[in-house]
């Protein structure tokens, strides 16, 4: 697959993992708005998005890398945007009462009020609707994706992180809720961060809106690790080779592994998670009893009692397109358009 570019977002192929004589690429999908600290704009998320949804579809791809470029990586919503739809509305809510002031039918005008509040909050919660549609694509895609953050992720960009199926960080990054500070409390990113970190760390994060260092993001479970680089060195690239070679090293290891396997188990993980002990249990044994059935668990249990190392299959079958498959689910929020 050939790189693909656009002015917020970029996607390269970095890595072809030892997949024994097949395709197994990594992909690295990069935040590339350094001006605007990669704000998560509405285009911002339109164009993550597609990247995203793309690379579901590429049976070649098994492993995401979500990094960033410049000091931040993610500062969250554009403010700005923000602010001028809600100054937009408020001057079409003037305009509509100075109209209603003027109309003889209250009945009429308060309706017609009504009408233009409700269309003039459609860009906020087109917004917001997005951004929870790109962190559900994340968790509901069947590939894992890898947040590599070597800088500050605060409000939406943490949400970025937590919502990601992995997390390695450098001893220069920082995270943050800090909506609270500006009176606008992050109840959106709360949703990834009370998924992924105790209630009572995330608690604290969203009350306090303080900063908190890598280490201890790792300490509370935000991210897996903390890879330390040097900071007396003046080569920044040499700063980053540091921590691109251990999130690197993790995505070639996932993606030697059965992509099909990893395509049923990566949704069914999330899908458990809001159920019962005993409906949890149900669900995960019907699919083990399915995966069975799939070719690489033959093939990987034969390999295993044979003491060879398994052969793949070379085509990517994902829980999502097997009819079979328990992950498929009609009632899915997914708005990935799965590899047919």
């Amino acid at each position: 697959m050939a790189s693909r570019c656009s002015a917020l977002v970029t996607t390269t192929i970095i890595a072809h993992a030892h997949h024994h004589q097949k395709k197994a690429l990594i992909a690295r999908v990069t935040l590339n708005n350094v001006k605007k600290r990669n704000a998560l704009s509405y285009t911002m998320l339109k164009e993550l998005q597609t990247h995203l949804t793309k690379i579901e579809l590429d049976p070649d791809i098994h492993v995401i890398i979500l990094n960033a470029n410049g000091p931040v990586f993610s500062s969250g919503h554009d403010l700005h945007e923000l602010q001028q739809q809600q100054q937009q509305q408020q001057q079409q809510q003037k305009q509509q009462q100075d109209d209603e002031n003027a109309d003889h039918d209250a009945n009429f005008a308060t309706t017609n009020r009504m009408n233009i509040i409700h269309n003039n909050n459609t860009s906020t919660t087109d917004l917001m609707d997005l951004c929870s549609s790109v962190m559900q694509t994340i968790t509901q895609m069947t590939k894992p994706v890898i947040a590599q953050v070597d800088g500050i992720a605060t409000a939406a960009g943490c949400q970025l992180v937590a919502s990601c199926d992995l997390a390695y960080a450098s001893n220069n990054a920082q995270f943050a809720t800090p909506g609270v500070n500006i009176g606008l409390f992050c109840s959106t990113p709360a949703v990834a961060l009370s998924r992924t970190i105790h209630r009572k760390h995330a608690m604290h994060m969203l009350l306090t809106g303080d900063m908190i260092s890598a280490k201890e993001a790792e300490r509370i479970g935000l991210i897996n690790a903390v890879v330390v680089v040097d900071d007396d060195d003046d080569d920044d690239d040499d700063k980053n080779n540091n921590l691109d070679e251990v999130v690197l090293d993790v995505a070639m290891k996932i993606a030697s592994k059965s992509s099909t396997s990893i395509g049923i188990g990566k949704p069914i993980f999330y899908k458990q998670l809001g159920m019962s002990l005993d409906d949890a249990y149900k669900l995960t044994s019907n699919v083990m009893v399915e995966n069975m059935k799939y070719d690489d668990a033959i093939e990987g249990i034969d390999a295993f009692l044979t003491k060879r190392i398994p052969n793949w299959s070379t085509s990517r079958t994902t829980a999502a397109t097997t009819t079979s498959n328990p992950n498929n689910n009609n009632n899915s929020s997914s708005n990935i358009p799965f590899e047919k």
